[in-house]
């Protein structure tokens, strides 16, 4: 059984999406109505809100574990998201170092980043372009990279401030 939640955050309504195997996946909603905050009944479902508040509240503070459970998960994918969940808040890593870290290619820890199904809890907006914040949510411009900078400067990080 699927079950969603619509969060209210600071940088805009982010969608809970959890099945009795996991959380599934987080979905900033973006370019249309925020649709009203839901209150599906879920222990998993209360758990990752409340990280997300404690996260708003202090990006310092470590996120739980929580069971995820994507659609789409390769070994691969699965690698680069553990290497984004190192980087500790208020620092970036840029998508080339990742990848030398990681013995791949920047392209492919970009494409694996935009796959990542949680962000926040798996922060691939700390993954930077080497001259700038890069893409987030598929684009380079736009709501996704501004949703990307106000999370690093929520983190403290100037890149957020200025891209």
């Amino acid at each position: 059984m699927t079950r969603a939640r619509v969060v209210a955050t600071p940088a805009g309504p982010l969608r809970l999406v959890a099945t009795t195997a996991g959380l599934q996946r987080l979905e900033w909603l973006t370019g249309a109505p925020s649709p009203p905050a839901g209150a599906t009944p879920s222990l998993l479902l209360d758990r990752a809100q409340a990280a997300l508040t404690a996260y708003f509240a202090d990006p310092a503070r470590p996120l739980p574990c929580l069971p995820l459970a994507p659609v789409a998960a390769t070994a691969f994918r699965w690698r680069v998201w553990r290497a984004m969940a190192a980087i500790p808040a208020g620092e970036v890593r840029t998508y080339g170092e990742l990848a030398a870290g990681l013995g791949t290619s920047p392209r492919a820890v970009g494409n694996a980043a935009g796959a990542n199904p949680w962000p926040i809890l798996v922060p691939c907006h700390r993954v930077v372009a080497s001259g700038g914040l890069g893409g987030y949510l598929g684009a380079t411009a736009g709501t996704g990279p501004a949703i990307k900078g106000w999370l690093l400067a929520h983190e403290g990080h100037p890149v957020g401030l200025g891209g």
